[in-house]
């Protein structure tokens, strides 16, 4: 298909890198399917969740103000609490990212004296600031909620010996992150993260265990509410927003739960009954019903930047075979050119802002300096194509997103051409 190889040489990408991704990509073919069919089945789930709640014309409706009675609000967290299997749900404009809804989760339903703990290693580095680890203003630290955590063993699984010894009379609540984070280490399963669940309830039955489900969902056709998980947190402008939603969060598991971060939220005696949704249901109800095609197309994505690094030589978490559970693909590019390079290549391939070059800084809630590449059309939205790293050795870059399986295919080419251009790919000089 001639057409389409001039299509890519018109981006600047030399031959010799299309015809080796080329032929990656017709053995990805059955893998490819295998994430169709899945995408289908969640498409079922959440068209079946939209049904049952009778959304209708009414639920795109603006409300301003208090947000008294605003249907649509309250028929997209019903759609919510169906799709994830859950009891209750908050989904709301007025949470800011996903970091404020693991800070509005956690600040919710810890008091003082109590005690969060990580079995999963070290949570992801904006949450540092959040439970005090970084000493931060309003920390859950300076509040009086201790933590501690537990480390993954060197070959990815649970220290059950050492968690069961971690848990004690303080333990509230259990944060398990799915995703790697700024890390390495296995992306959890939702097979993985319900046995976790199953183990820490038989050691305490009345911990809470909420999952950081960020870049998790619709990878897989059951989510961790479906295996145990108290609460479930998230962000819109990552899986289940689908690149519509400009903004948000959501909150899904346990009645109680949800509604200890609606008081949160907004005030003790007003919870879900305020919030204006301000014209932005639409938005929220379109996204949630494009994720799972969304998610998809960047799931592709990942799994043939991986495929793709892995032939050049560079180590890849996940490695291009291994089952998938998130949107991320781990790359460790062994130099600060390459990370440079890399997202150059990613900013290159946007829709807007393809003429900016990034350049590392001192991102807040970062420990060290970040470079990130995200042409997007909603600011920080990693489910649009995007890449990120921190300046540190060994220089590993996080690539994520794309609306469509074609964006984030040409943004990998993208890379690839701009790590040839930067010397850090031999095999194209």
């Amino acid at each position: 298909m001639e057409y389409l190889t001039e299509a890519y040489r018109k981006f600047g990408i030399r031959d010799s890198i299309i015809e080796f991704a080329a032929e990656t990509e017709r053995e990805l073919k059955t893998r490819f399917d295998a994430i169709d069919a899945n995408a289908e089945a969640c498409q079922m789930k959440v068209l079946l969740a939209m049904q049952k709640n009778r959304v209708s014309e009414g639920c795109m409706e603006a409300s301003t103000g208090y947000g008294y009675n605003d249907l649509g609000r309250e028929t997209l967290e019903a759609v919510y609490a169906d799709v994830f299997h859950a009891e209750d749900a908050l989904v709301r404009a007025q949470i800011t990212c996903g970091t404020h809804a693991l800070a509005l989760a956690l600040s919710a339903n810890l008091r003082p004296g109590d005690e969060l703990l990580s079995p999963v290693g070290k949570p992801y580095d904006t949450l540092e600031s959040v439970i005090g680890i970084t000493p931060a203003p309003g920390s859950l630290a300076e509040y009086g909620v201790s933590y501690r955590q537990v480390d993954l063993l060197p070959d990815g699984s649970f220290d059950y010996e050492n968690i069961k010894k971690a848990i004690n009379e303080k333990t509230k609540l259990i944060e398990i992150q799915r995703s790697k984070g700024y890390q390495t280490r296995p992306t959890l399963s939702v097979e993985r993260i319900g046995e976790l669940i199953a183990f820490i309830k038989s050691v305490k039955p009345d911990v809470i265990c909420m999952v950081d489900n960020c870049y998790g969902e619709f990878v897989e056709p059951v989510e961790p509410t479906d295996v145990g998980a108290d609460l479930c947190v998230g962000s819109l402008i990552k899986n289940p927003g689908g690149g519509l939603a400009p903004c948000g969060g959501y909150i899904v598991g346990k009645k109680e739960y949800v509604e200890q971060c609606a008081y949160r939220l907004t005030s003790p005696g007003l919870g879900k009954e305020v919030g204006a949704s301000l014209g932005l249901n639409r938005a929220f109800f379109q996204g949630l019903f494009m994720a799972p095609t969304v998610t998809a197309g960047a799931l592709k994505g990942a799994i043939y930047a991986a495929c793709l690094y892995e032939k050049l030589g560079f180590p890849v978490v996940p490695n291009g075979t291994e089952s998938r559970h998130d949107i991320i693909q781990a790359v460790t590019l062994g130099s600060e050119a390459g990370l440079i390079a890399f997202c150059k290549g990613i900013q290159s391939a946007a829709p807007v802002d393809s003429y900016v070059t990034p350049e590392p800084w001192a991102m807040p809630g970062y420990q060290s300096d970040v470079i990130m590449a995200a042409g997007a059309f909603y600011q920080g939205s990693s489910i649009e194509l995007s890449a990120d790293g921190p300046l540190i050795a060994p220089y590993n870059v996080y690539f994520q997103g794309g609306l469509t399986w074609y964006h984030a295919k040409l943004g990998i080419l993208s890379s690839l051409e701009e790590m040839a251009k930067a010397g850090c790919l031999p095999q194209f000089a």
